[in-house]
């Protein structure tokens, strides 16, 4: 069961990557659109330095509650909700790879150090984001594992 859940979430993640490379193209971050943007406080101290944009901030609460969609249909658990959010983790974590994979204005070959301005500090191959998503994603789905 776990093993679906986990290609779900790599499905889900590589549409979601393939729909934000048609609205950003090129521009990641949201750079170009028109969206309004939070560059500093200490909002944007808790993203490591990153804009919060009204973009991904409707983008998140959109996804937060797609994921939750299961809690119309079943009663709500702790293991239940880290189970879902490590999937929400998981998936964008996932998507922001894929963004990079398939968009025709970088490819695998500019994900590195240097070349994206919005991950600014990297841990060997992989943006440091990256890492503290994944073991927040690990322990939570690792939690959530009985709910499924």
């Amino acid at each position: 069961m776990i093993y679906g859940f986990l290609v779900f979430m790599v499905f889900l993640a590589i549409i979601l990557a393939l729909w934000e490379i048609q609205i950003e193209g090129k521009d990641g971050w949201a750079a170009k659109l028109p969206a309004w943007r939070l560059e500093k406080g200490w909002l944007v101290k808790l993203t490591g330095g990153r804009p919060i944009t009204g973009y991904h901030l409707y983008m998140t609460v959109f996804l937060m509650a797609m994921v939750h969609l299961p809690l119309f249909f079943t009663l709500w658990s702790w293991r239940l909700e880290c189970l879902l959010f490590g999937f929400y983790l998981g998936m964008v974590l996932l998507e922001d790879f894929f963004w990079f994979v398939f968009n025709p204005n970088y490819g695998i070959k500019s994900f590195r150090k240097g070349k994206i301005w919005w991950h600014p500090t990297w841990w060997g191959p992989l943006p440091s984001f990256y890492w503290i998503l994944l073991i927040i994603l690990i322990v939570l789905i690792y939690l959530g594992r009985s709910a499924i």
